[in-house]
């Protein structure tokens, strides 16, 4: 036999409780969220990085280009294998940051370059 005062549902003091708990578990997880986006951004100007480089190598290779030879963005969009030049994930939309350089250097980004989080190939 049932009490009519008895339910099966959940008291208000036990929801609470389980909206606190998540509520901490998502100001513990944010801030490693936000790392992990600004570290697959750097990612992935990195390898932007690494493409320019490679082709900016071969570049100078099949033009004889000499060590000091400085090239441009224009030189070696041509010998890259994306419709479009490569763009800092970080970066404002639709900006070219990246600093192609003499044959000898490798490129950077531009942009963060100065910042001690910088977007440069190891």
């Amino acid at each position: 036999m049932k009490l009519a005062g008895n339910s099966n549902g959940f008291t208000l003091i036990e929801i609470m409780i389980v909206v606190a708990i998540i509520g901490l578990l998502a100001i513990i997880a944010l801030p490693n969220f936000e790392q992990a986006r600004r570290s697959a951004r750097k990612n992935a100007c990195i390898n932007n990085l690494r493409l320019i480089s490679a082709a900016k190598d071969q570049v100078a290779f099949e033009n004889s280009y000499a060590e000091t030879s400085v090239l441009t963005s224009a030189n070696v969009s041509a010998y890259m294998k994306q419709s479009k030049w490569p763009a800092c994930p970080s970066a404002a939309t639709g900006t070219d940051v990246y600093t192609v350089g003499a044959v000898s250097v490798n490129p950077i980004d531009s942009t963060y370059s100065a910042s001690p989080d910088s977007h440069v190939l190891p």
